[in-house]
Order: C-alpha cells, then structure tokens, then sequence
C-alpha cells in the first residue's frame, strides 16, 4: 500500500504481475580454438561472419586447421562464432614484430609474422591549442600513423605525448589500436618526425619517410601447437587454452580441429574437453582420427576409444575431401567439425534444436567429396557404435546420416542416445539456470512458488507449442513441480528451494519400415 495516507481522496498503487519472462537461449553458438594468423591469444572473440574472421583472424592460413572448419561453419549455415587463437612459441624466435623511431620502440599488438609488414610514421603536423590544453610544448607532439604493408589496414593518431596526459602515447595505443603497443617504457622525448616523400613518391617506399620492421626485430609465427598449449597445470585458473572459454559468457558447440603433426587431437585433450562441455551445458564435435581410413579402421578405433564417451559429445565419420584454395584448389582432407557445427546452426534456425541434425536436409556445402564412401550395409554396422556417418545421397549430395552421441552405442541403452534429445535439455538447463536467477534470496513460500510453477510453465508451454515435446496436450508433453513436496520444511530451513522439471522428448526416427502386401483383388470371400 502507498507508504502515507494524508488526505482523504483516491490512491493508485501498481501491483506487480509476478510474471518474469525466461527467454530461450542461443542453441549454436561454435566455440572454436586452434592456431590463426594473427589475432588476441588466449581471448574469446565473438564473430558474425568469416569477413570478420578474415578482418581479426588474417582468414584462410595453411598453418591452421581452424580457418578451414571455420570457413565451413559459415558455408553451412553458422551465424555466431566464439574463436580462441593459440600460440606455441619457440626457444630463441621473438614472437612479436617490433619497430623503433629514435627511442620510442613498438611492437606489435599480437605475436605472429603478420607484424612484419608493419611500417610506422611520424609527423609534427600537431594543433597547438591541444599542446596549451595539455600545458605542453607543440614540440612535445606528435602524429603516429601505422599501416600493415599487407592488408593496407591503416591507422592514424594525432597529437600524441611522450609526457603525462590524456594523449599519453602508450595508452592511447593499447585503447584504439589494433596493430601496435608501445614495446617497454616511455622516453623522455617524443620521436623525431620523417622526412616528406618526393614528389610522386609514397611515404611507405623507403626508410627515410617511414619506417619498417628490421631483420632482427621480425616475429614469428611459432609451431604447431601441443596438448601443453591447450591444458596445461593451473589453465582453469588462469583462464587460458582450453580455459579461455570461461571468459566467454555462452558458446553450445566446441570444435577443437586437428592441431598435432599427423592431423589428429590428443585423446586425452578430448576427454578433458568432453569433461569441460558438460560443465559449460556445451556438446563436443569429435573428428575422426586421420588413421581411420575405411570402415574396418573406424570399428577398430570406435571400440579401441577416441578419449571419451561422454554423452556430450558426438563423433562424425569420415573426414571431408575438398578443394584448398590455398593449393590451386587441389583435393585435400579436412575435418568435418566446423561443416557439422554449421549444421546444427542451420537446422536450429529451420527447424529448432529438436530436430535431429541429419538427413536429405543435412546437406554439407562445399562438400565436393568424402574420404571414405560407406554403403548402406557399412553405414549399418558403424550406427550402432555411435558413429555418426557422411554419406553421398543421390540428388541430395553429401549429407550427415546420423544423430547419435557416443553414448549411442545401443549395448550401452543410454537415455542419451540421441543429439536432439541431448541438446534439448542442455537447452532446457542453461534456459532455466538463467532465467530463475530472481529466485535467489525470495521468500521461501507457497507465493514464491507459485511464481516459479506460472514462469517455468509458460516457458515449457511455448516449446510445447512449438513441437518440441511428444504428447498431444502439455500434461503429456512436460511438468513443472515446486510445491510443499518438493520443497519440504528441512529443505526451507536450510535456504534450499527445490523445482522438478519434466519432458517427453522428441527422438528422430532413425529407420522408417514400409511393409507391402499384395490385395486379393476381385476374389469374393
């Protein structure tokens, strides 16, 4: 009621509806981590499309199995993308690219190569009402412009300083630069400025009106990357390798592309991984081991183990033939990850993550050839062990033509058999978990309560109009229980408030039997 009644008269007090919307969470956001061009190390970055891949990430790279499987993720249907780079330095290679004017030393904003076509210029061009506004000299500015020899990517900063102000150089850089840093600390006075180019002439042509990188300041881009540089002692708590993932607020896929030598993933990084989606609400693409290389090879490995059979997780087999761009287009192997990964994305948007991700409709884009062509018969014999199979349809194309986890394994009778089923409750959980966050600290009682049944009920009930659920009326699709008997006065006592939900989910209807019969015809009986 209004906190004070003064006059006698009418009072208006808006009372609230209880009603707390939990909205759904994405379904295909793909984690991906490996090795890149250039671009942050150890830090989630959010992509839309490969253009944006190409912009932070320098785009198609021979050294990276993970620019492949994005390209594809785009080609099949991806929309979002979380990327983490990783960088495996070697002893006695600077990692950075730097360059120097006088004193004043940067380096490049990240480790790799790509630092080495960068080209730095000074001028004195500056405004002398922000020298007075800094209380400076106009000799203590300066202009910086930076240009990446190879992308022609150019940036430009005006009215820089050495000394202590808003234009400070080293701060001005690490805020809206991204292709240097100020490498060390700061001299006393600022750099002097280039010489203005001859007519006709560019400034970046020669050393005299910019300058580059020199031989012995040139980075590298490292080596292949090794399992230490995905997991190593103390990753979880310093949030790097595989771990730079908790700095990213969602991602619902991880794809960890071949990254070792003979173009395979630890088995024990995969384990780790499997481990790590379930805590994240996450499912894994597992790729097949580059050895597999018919169907024989694939029952040998399936039963031999792959470092998990986490229900979370789902291997697709054989890998996918495609042309490499970077080759003339000749035919090479990749892993089909970042393909799957795009669709899931796809079906998500067409149909909604309980569809199963397969079938005639589960086309692989770009997709020319498999490495392994798999028969019926053979497709048969790898389905029950929960692999997953590509397969060549006529007029369709190449397809997947599984939906399994790998707890698929019929003789393992899992309750997770299933992807669609799997991802629906992943779905459900990271849903829920995050749209109850109100609920902590509400008084425990029957009207808390009954705001949970309404919310989560409305929640469940929009699925269930949306096909996501068996059964013909919501009583047989789902349930909602938050009462007295789930919640009982112990569990009141200790702050515990206890909500059981409940689904019939839909499972994919992996085979389709037509039975014929011959009719009688005319015969009177």
């Amino acid at each position: 009621m209004p906190s004070t009644l003064t006059y006698p008269g009418v009072y208006i007090e808006e009372i609230p509806s209880g009603v707390r919307t939990i909205t759904g969470v994405a379904t295909s956001v793909t984690a991906f981590i490996g090795r890149a061009m250039r671009g942050p190390v150890n830090e989630p970055v959010t992509i839309n499309n490969f253009g944006d891949f190409e912009r932070t990430y320098g785009g198609l790279w021979l050294k990276s199995t993970m620019s492949y499987a994005v390209r594809d993720f785009y080609l099949n249907g991806g929309s979002q993308a979380v990327i983490v780079r990783l960088y495996h330095g070697k002893i006695g290679e600077s990692p950075k690219a730097s360059l120097k004017r006088d004193e004043l030393n940067l380096v490049a904003a990240n480790e790799g190569a790509w630092g080495n076509h960068l080209r730095m210029r000074v001028d004195d061009d500056v405004s002398e009402d922000m020298a007075k506004e800094f209380g400076l000299e106009v000799s203590d500015l300066f202009n910086l412009t930076i240009r990446d020899m190879k992308t022609g990517n150019t940036e430009g900063f005006r009215n820089l300083t050495v000394k202590e102000s808003r234009r400070q150089v080293d701060l001005v850089l690490e805020n809206q630069s991204a292709l240097v840093r100020v490498g060390g600390s700061l001299p006393d006075t600022p750099p002097s400025a280039h010489a203005e180019p001859e007519p006709g002439h560019d400034i970046w042509e020669n050393d005299t009106t910019s300058t580059g990188v020199a031989t012995e300041d040139q980075g590298f881009d490292g080596g292949h990357l090794e399992g230490n540089d995905f997991i190593v002692t103390n990753t979880e708590n310093t949030k790097t390798g595989l771990y730079s993932l908790e700095k990213a607020d969602l991602f619902n896929i991880l794809c960890i592309p071949p990254y070792k030598t003979d173009g395979n993933v630890d088995s024990s990084l995969v384990g780790e991984s499997a481990n790590y989606c379930e805590k994240r609400r996450a499912m894994l693409i597992v790729d097949p081991p580059s050895g597999w290389s018919s169907k024989d090879d694939a029952k040998t490995g399936i039963a031999a183990g792959v470092g998990t059979t986490s229900k979370n997780s789902a291997l697709f087999f054989p890998r996918l033939r495609q042309p490499n761009p970077l080759r003339d287009n000749q035919i090479e192997d990749f892993a089909p990850c970042g393909a799957v990964a795009g669709v899931f994305a796809r079906t998500d948007t067409q149909r909604g993550v309980w569809k199963a991700p397969a079938g005639l409709d589960a086309s692989l884009v770009g997709v020319p050839q498999l490495s392994v062509p798999l028969t019926d018969p053979e497709n048969g014999e790898l389905n029950p062990l929960g692999i997953n199979c590509l397969r060549a349809m006529p007029a369709a194309g190449r397809v997947i033509w599984g939906s399994r986890t790998l707890q698929g394994n019929d003789r393992l009778a899992s309750e997770w058999k299933y992807i669609p089923v799997r991802r629906v409750a992943l779905y459900i959980e990271e849903s829920l978990y995050r749209g109850t966050q109100w609920v902590v600290f509400e008084p425990n009682d029957e009207p808390l309560w009954a705001q949970i049944r309404l919310n989560l009920g409305a929640f469940m009930h929009s699925l269930f109009r949306q096909g996501a659920f068996q059964g013909t009326t919501p009583k047989e699709a789902y349930f909602v229980k938050c009462d007295k008997e789930t919640t009982t006065q112990n569990d009141i006592d200790r702050g515990i408030v206890n909500i059981l939900v409940g689904f019939a989910p839909l499972k994919p209807a992996e085979f389709v039997v037509i039975k014929i019969q011959q009719m009688a015809g005319q015969i009177q009986t």
